[in-house]
């Protein structure tokens, strides 16, 4: 058989470094040609047809990756035409089934089905929602405004919130995740209390007040409109708000709790999560008194929600926002190192969407994905080769599968154990913090690159990568895997047809589906060598799958240019 250690005996030990050593040198012929300085509003690029390169180009953009339908669209309609159709595209929520919202806890197996279906659902959504933009940036702010923890069917609802809220004004989205009850849940909100005579013991929690400004908003620093750091005279970082500022702003957020039903809740529904928090009816729990945050006034005797509305208006005042804001949804949606300029032309649609409304992300999300700088590398080569981003394990392994045309996610099964396959090194339903995967400012070590996603690529998810497609669809030990390769809709057929009738067919198969018709050529001698000087497999689809794998685990496949 055509092991996944022997495929790992083809790939140097240094496979988890060239990645990143690829993005900052770049892939494949480049040239560093200089973007022209611009401001203010961006100019949409114009409506012809596009090539199959920029077409599977942009689908790597817009959505959880490109499938040969998505591309044909996307030829078809242009990509502005396209970025304006999927604004307008109802939302493909969740509508959760009832064991996954009443279950018996006492239940192993009820609950370990119920804690599946998010994870589930996340992939159900990425690679068959016809909303594919929508999915790809609730995505998005999902990573830089996480919530976890509480029971599975908050975690659905969650999302839902952030689906229905992709496309709308930022400071509406943030009003709404400050009173969902996950996120209250998550950070304590829902336990923030003032100090007063009638609330024995209460205090403020800071907790969610500490997150908004740092992780949702504002950040640490204050920032130039391209997203610059402001510094003093000796060049030390300013900052953007004080311990101060944090208390002041959690007496603000005080008086939440979860709706109250009256009907007695399942316990996989115990904080009434399809609705939002609502004000305490206790006047003492919510603290009325006057406030100054970042040197903006909140004036006193505002009930809990006047108050929410005071804060999100002076944070969607604040100068940072939208520069913030601006460089999460570049780096997530198109590339990690995006330059000033880029930055501020998107800060500018932030500030003002054209018709004087800040925080209009279906104008940003257009600017994002329509900029001169975004959309440069649509002709091969002529992008920076400081442009582009590393795949983060939830978008390779989505890329992967919707290449494939597959409709559902894979399932494991071994020893008795059965569950959906995750990315090894990112379960989208399960963030192992408030700082989620990764942050924005990370960068790639030895160097002043912006990679966020480099964190999430070691040799754990590399050699998940080389072996991850033979256990989901080859390896007997894996007991779902006939399952797997007969019932998810996944083309290994024809991608088993490809294999057996010649090395050039398999491998031009392989680059249209994943590498935008244009397979580098090392990659493809390679490949070819391996076909035709080793053949110990037992089925042309073994062979496929196998060498699908060592081909999508390269740099090539890997960073997203």
């Amino acid at each position: 058989m055509f092991t996944t250690q022997k495929l790992k005996s083809l790939c140097p030990l240094a496979l988890s470094l060239s990645l990143s050593l690829c993005l900052l040198s770049g892939c494949g012929p480049d040239q560093d040609t200089p973007m022209a300085k611009s401001s203010g509003q961006v100019r949409a690029t114009s409506a012809t047809k596009l090539s199959s390169y920029a077409a599977a180009r942009a689908a790597d953009q817009v959505s959880f990756g490109a499938t040969p339908a998505l591309v044909a669209e996307l030829q078809q309609t242009g990509l502005e035409a396209w970025i304006d159709a999927q604004l307008a595209m109802p939302v493909t929520e969740t509508q959760a089934p009832s064991w996954v919202i009443d279950f018996d806890t006492k239940n192993p197996a009820a609950e370990s089905r119920a804690g599946a279906f998010p994870l589930e659902d996340f992939f159900r959504r990425a690679l068959t929602a016809p909303d594919q933009l929508r999915q790809r940036v609730a995505w998005s702010l999902f990573e830089f405004i996480p919530a976890s923890t509480g029971r599975p069917y908050g975690h659905v609802e969650y999302h839902n919130l952030l689906l229905r809220k992709a496309f709308g004004n930022y400071g509406d989205l943030l009003h709404d995740v400050t009173i969902h009850p996950l996120m209250g849940f998550f950070l304590n909100n829902e336990l923030n209390r003032p100090n007063s005579p009638e609330c024995l013991g209460c205090s403020p929690n800071e907790n969610y007040a500490r997150e908004l400004l740092q992780l949702f908003s504002v950040g640490v620093v204050q920032l130039n409109a391209d997203g610059s750091t402001q510094r003093d005279a000796q060049g030390k970082a300013l900052e953007t708000y004080t311990q101060r500022d944090v208390e002041e702003l959690a007496r603000a957020l005080t008086g939440w709790r979860n709706k109250p039903s009256a009907a007695k809740l399942p316990e996989g529904n115990w904080a009434n999560f399809a609705y939002p928090m609502v004000p305490e009816t206790l006047a003492f729990l919510h603290d009325r008194g006057a406030k100054t945050v970042m040197g903006s006034p909140i004036a006193a005797d505002q009930g809990a929600e006047q108050e929410l509305h005071s804060v999100i208006a002076l944070l969607m005042k604040h100068q940072n926002i939208a520069p913030f804001v601006s460089l999460r949804l570049i780096q997530h949606l198109v590339t990690s190192d995006p330059t000033p300029g880029y930055i501020g032309r998107v800060a500018a649609v932030f500030r003002d969407n054209g018709k004087g409304v800040a925080g209009d992300l279906k104008a940003v999300v257009r600017a994002v994905l329509l900029d001169p700088e975004a959309r440069r590398g649509d002709q091969p080569g002529v992008d920076s080769t400081t442009f582009g981003k590393l795949r983060e394990p939830v978008q390779w392994y989505s890329a992967v599968l919707r290449g494939l045309n597959c409709k559902s996610a894979p399932r494991s099964e071994y020893q008795g154990n059965a569950n959906t396959i995750a990315p090894q090194n990112q379960n989208p339903d399960n963030p192992p913090s408030v700082f989620s995967f990764f942050q924005a400012t990370d960068r790639a070590p030895g160097s002043n690159l912006l990679a966020p996603e480099q964190k999430l690529l070691n040799t754990v998810e590399l050699t998940s990568r080389m072996g991850n497609l033979h256990w989901v669809f080859v390896n007997t030990s894996n007991t779902a895997s006939a399952s797997n390769s007969a019932n998810l809709g996944c083309e290994l057929d024809a991608l088993g047809k490809a294999f057996d009738t010649s090395p050039q067919t398999y491998l031009d198969f392989l680059s249209a589906r994943w590498f935008r018709g244009a397979m580098p050529p090392t990659l493809r001698s390679n490949l070819q060598a391996l076909m035709i000087g080793d053949k110990n497999w037992q089925t042309p689809q073994e062979g496929a799958v196998a060498l699908l794998q060592y081909a999508l685990s390269s740099p090539y496949f890997g960073v997203i240019k």
